[in-house]
């Protein structure tokens, strides 16, 4: 019995291995592509730093305005305030996994475009086009990423004990005391690890973004761009450079969330 125990776990120690070391190998390769002596060299290029720069603070702005619309949602699907609704509205906030990328930039372009619903608004009215801007980039950014933040915290909600709610309540709480004081601190874990999958997807985002606005450029963009251009040594720069900085925030944050456990 122990050595057929030995043997599968053996056979799941190599499966996942395999696995391991299919995500491993080429993110390794990438980062020592080039000496450290070069990347400082491309750093120093405009062309370079901007679109890294333009992704960092751009996906913090949507995994930003993702908290601010998102948490409040999921405490309502967690407290299943939509009746009859749920199933649909649950639905509606994860489809943006499904949609391919491209498609959700076309879906916005037809709504935030020159000739769009609120793109022709701003442009009849106020001359401002939406596409095109960074205004554009967040937009497209925080269509498929909301529902990372909007799903775990949603299951950190339901995790909290309905009877710390109902003692808050009985003692004269109001529902927003409640929210704040029990349901926000004991679900903080769930709330900073979505913040961070809906971070992370932002930053890696290209297929709506480069609908919707190719310039100013993103770092995703700026690989391609070079890329398209027969330059793969400053594309393999930037990606390298770009996935050091997610994987050493990834560790932060991490680490943080370890430590409030």
């Amino acid at each position: 019995m122990k050595d057929r125990e030995r043997l599968t776990y053996i056979f799941f120690f190599t499966l996942g291995g395999v696995l391991l070391l299919f995500i491993i190998l080429p993110l390794v390769r990438l980062i020592f592509f080039h000496s450290p002596q070069l990347i400082l060299k491309e750093l120093k290029d405009k062309t370079v730093i901007i679109p890294i720069i333009n992704s960092i603070s751009l996906s913090l702005i949507t995994a930003s305005i993702a908290a601010v619309f998102g948490i409040p949602l999921a405490f309502l699907m967690a407290k299943k305030r939509f009746g009859r609704l749920e199933e649909t509205v649950e639905t509606i906030v994860d489809l943006p996994l499904a949609v391919p990328h491209t498609v959700a930039g076309i879906a916005l372009l037809f709504v935030f475009g020159r000739r769009g619903i609120i793109g022709a608004l701003f442009y009849n009215e106020f001359g401002f086009r939406i596409t095109g801007t960074r205004i554009a980039i967040v937009l497209a950014m925080l269509f498929v990423s909301l529902p990372y933040i909007v799903d775990s915290t949603k299951d950190g909600f339901k995790k909290v004990d309905i009877s710390l709610e109902k003692a808050s309540r009985s003692l004269g709480a109001s529902l927003f005391s409640t929210f704040r004081y029990i349901y926000l601190p004991l679900s903080m874990n769930e709330i900073l690890s979505g913040f961070l999958l809906t971070w992370a997807r932002a930053i890696s985002e290209f297929g709506a973004v480069v609908i919707v606005a190719y310039y100013p450029m993103t770092a995703p963009v700026k690989i391609y761009d070079a890329f398209t251009q027969y330059n793969l040594s400053v594309s393999a720069t930037i990606a390298g450079i770009l996935l050091v900085i997610c994987l050493s925030i990834f560790l932060v944050i991490r680490i943080l969330l370890r430590r409030k456990r």
